[in-house]
């Protein structure tokens, strides 16, 4: 066991685990997070998606001593139920999701690829999207909600306002 200083969701935490534990089980069970899921614990589904310093990582097979000191984001810290981030917002409006079972990935991930690229093209948010997992079949309104977050429409790339200008 060793003590491990991490910053979750903007707070400072030290537990103590061992260095190779995965992060997910710290999380969820030092920390209490309800978010991210256990899925397939090999990094192919994304249900345990967080990000790290700003880039998606599957907290299943990531060693908490990787994330040490490192800026981590779960699903919880991204906004509230009062005030979403704009990209849960969209995801709501678009009624993104089922069960949701796997939201902690497609959410962490939109988010990812928009701060890296405002107005992603369908392949780009296909490559962000590779590997991830949603049983419901709730891709197509994923991928809306995206393009709202974005300001994009399905088929004309980022929104018009009336006189035709990038809204």
């Amino acid at each position: 066991m060793a003590k491990i200083s991490l910053y979750v969701n903007g707070k400072a935490h030290v537990v103590d685990a061992d260095p190779d534990c995965p992060l997910l089980y710290v999380l969820r069970g030092d920390l209490e997070l309800n978010n991210p899921r256990f899925g397939c614990g090999l990094a192919q589904c994304g249900a345990c998606t967080v990000l790290v310093d700003g880039r998606p990582a599957r907290s299943c097979v990531l060693a908490v001593s990787q994330a040490a000191n490192k800026q981590i984001v779960t699903l919880n810290g991204l906004g509230t139920p009062e005030h979403p981030h704009p990209i849960q917002t969209a995801f709501i409006e678009e009624q993104a999701f089922q069960c949701g079972y796997c939201l902690n990935g497609w959410i962490l991930t939109a988010k990812a690829l928009l701060d890296k690229n405002p107005h992603p093209s369908e392949e780009e948010m296909r490559a962000a999207f590779a590997g991830l997992v949603c049983r419901c079949g709730s891709h197509v309104r994923i991928f809306d909600a995206v393009r709202r977050a974005a300001g994009m429409s399905r088929a004309s790339g980022p929104a018009k306002d009336q006189d035709g200008r990038r809204a």
